[in-house]
């Protein structure tokens, strides 16, 4: 496929793209009538351009997405390329359905998960099992290696502590028995990753504030609980289910990028450790899982509610997607933002920096037609809760955690290898 490079594409920070009806016509080769019917159907998103008589502007991504699509007849190769693009489904799971309602894990809808006060804990085994216990399971913290966990001190982010503990647990973990001459090399099985994921998942709140843990440890029996403590709040009622219910809404999406990397990886025989520390890299690209890190910086910008209006404004004369704002599985608005968006507010319904939020997400919907997406409502939970910068990407990856393992498991009971083919294309020098 070539295009045109001195198309007028517009790349925003967050790496959305823009371009016009023009060029959107022209790489899909219709009219612009069938743009539009694209555009109602939700297949080809638009938003209103800076200025007066600026038309509309398409999302790029959009339309590479359905170029791929109607690419297909040339074989399988384009629909490949497309289904790692936001396209096609490429493998089958039992896990996460993505419904108009938000996620439905194992056939139950995660907002009535959270509306029927259900723990994190019960929901990770629903996740692992595909059932839900009728009481909240009791996991034990694996030990925390305090030692060589000083550097760890230092991030700046509390999620930037994840990977160097992950790797450190994994170097002292206890080796696998080495193969012998009658039995093939050791590779985990599902029953082994969830016995090792229980403990895992119990001490992952550390690296929120890692002085604080013996305190949170002995004294906390639910992560939700031990988040509070480590936050410096009293682990009261309000707070824990604000904090169950992020950590709920966050568990799984399907084949989100850092899930897909878990995938990969057990797929290969690679211990939990491992599975854990890849999907935690691909997790903390800005494009993925520390998207709240922008939010954050925006409502700093905002300052105070009256300059939400003149933010939000500044970023449609850019052509530049806001941070927090649009899902393209959810044309209506992420569900999950919304609920977490509520909770917050009715926790801290005097909060400053919430007051600012809901007039960032006022001034978005009205001006450039976009809602809140789950980021911005763990923005908004960190803020209901008085959280430092950091915390709402760092709650996202602690619940993100049991669906890289609930798709860990999943790979390993199907016993295959992921490994795509590359199509080889000459490139021109230069």
């Amino acid at each position: 496929m070539l295009i045109n490079v001195d198309s007028t594409i517009h790349t925003t920070e967050s790496g959305a793209s823009f371009i016009s009806s023009r060029e959107a016509c022209a790489w899909l080769g219709i009219r612009r009538e069938t743009l539009y019917a694209y555009v109602s159907r939700g297949l080809v998103r638009s938003f209103p351009a800076a200025g007066k008589g600026r038309g509309r502007r398409y999302l790029r991504e959009d339309v590479l997405r359905l170029k791929a699509r109607h690419d297909a007849r040339s074989g399988h190769g384009a629909v490949a390329a497309g289904a790692l693009r936001w396209g096609e489904p490429v493998l089958d799971s039992s896990i996460t359905e993505i419904t108009a309602d938000g996620p439905r894990y194992r056939g139950h809808l995660a907002l009535d998960l959270v509306v029927r006060g259900a723990r994190f804990e019960q929901v990770a085994e629903l996740l692992w099992t595909g059932v839900l216990p009728d009481l909240v399971p009791h996991w034990t913290p694996a030990a925390i290696p305090e030692d060589d966990m000083r550097t760890a001190r230092l991030a700046q982010r509390p999620y930037m502590r994840l990977p160097l503990l992950l790797a450190t647990w994994a170097i002292t973990a206890p080796l696998a028995p080495a193969p012998t001459a009658s039995s093939h090399r050791r590779t985990p099985t599902p029953e082994s990753i969830r016995t090792s994921a229980r403990p895992l998942l119990a001490a992952l709140p550390w690296i929120l504030r890692p002085r604080r843990w013996a305190e949170a440890s002995s004294r906390a029996s639910t992560l939700a609980e031990r988040i509070c403590i480590l936050l410096k709040r009293p682990p009261h009622p309000d707070r824990v289910r604000l904090i169950d219910a992020t950590l709920i809404l966050s568990a799984d999406h399907e084949l989100n990028v850092s899930s897909f990397t878990a995938r990969v990886v057990a797929s290969s025989g690679a211990d939990l450790h491992a599975v854990l520390s890849a999907a935690a890299g691909a997790f903390s690209g800005p494009r993925h899982g520390t998207v709240s890190d922008d939010i954050e910086a925006l409502v700093r910008d905002a300052a105070s509610p009256r300059r939400a209006r003149r933010i939000v404004d500044a970023y449609a004369r850019r052509n530049e997607a806001l941070p927090g704002f649009g899902h393209r599985f959810y044309r209506g608005g992420d569900p999950r933002g919304r609920e977490l968006l509520a909770r917050a507010a009715a926790l801290a319904p005097d909060d400053p920096n919430l007051r600012t939020l809901a007039a960032l997400v006022q001034a978005a919907e009205q001006k450039l037609d976009q809602h809140p997406n789950l980021d911005l409502g763990l923005v908004a939970v960190a803020c209901a809760l008085g959280a430092p910068r950091g915390t709402a990407a760092t709650l996202f990856a602690l619940g993100r955690a049991a669906g890289w393992v609930a798709h860990a498991l999943e790979q390993c009971e199907s016993g295959a290898l992921i490994r795509p083919r590359a199509r080889y294309v000459e490139r021109g020098a230069g």
